[in-house]
């Protein structure tokens, strides 16, 4: 009787599960997701052909920026039509009627992140008229850290279109 205690109860279980392929599997796995996934980016709509700075200072922390597009329009035919203006926040495409949706947008994402800085991107065709009004609704919604961006050329090239500047 007291050898009954003592013995092992043998249970009848199937046969063992081989776990030894297991970390094989999922780095196989994780590096199927890393290649397959695609991280959003904003798809531009706004022509930006910009001008050329006498002074350049690049920004290091680029995830504070935030950036606004104003220039010609792209239409569904791939074209862009030189007399509509417009500004684009991430994917909104704001039209002339429409400003107040700047200070919005800006408002909210400077609640998110207060140290924003906004990167305005300005079609050189582009009317001082749509700028001052992105300016006075960034005023409106408290963005005042704004810088205009420009491509990294010399600063005596010519601007596009022929243009010479300054």
């Amino acid at each position: 009787m007291q050898q009954e205690r003592f013995q092992k109860s043998r249970a009848d279980s199937g046969p063992d599960i081989q776990l030894v392929g297991m970390p094989d599997i999922v780095f196989m796995l994780l590096i199927f997701f890393m290649l397959v996934t695609v991280l959003r980016e904003t798809e531009i709509e706004v022509r930006t052909e910009l001008p050329q700075a006498e002074a350049i200072e690049r920004i290091e922390e680029r995830r504070l920026i935030s950036k606004i597009h104003i220039g010609p329009v792209l239409r569904q035919t791939g074209e862009f039509e030189e007399g509509q203006m417009a500004v684009q926040i991430d994917d909104a495409l704001i039209d002339d009627g429409e400003r107040q949706i700047i200070r919005d947008i800006m408002f909210r994402k400077l609640q998110e992140e207060p140290r924003m800085i906004v990167s305005l991107e300005v079609d050189y065709t582009a009317p001082m008229r749509i700028v001052s009004e992105v300016q006075e609704e960034l005023r409106e919604a408290n963005a005042l850290r704004i810088n205009y961006s420009t491509p990294p050329e010399d600063p005596g090239a010519a601007a596009p279109g022929g243009a010479e500047l300054p």
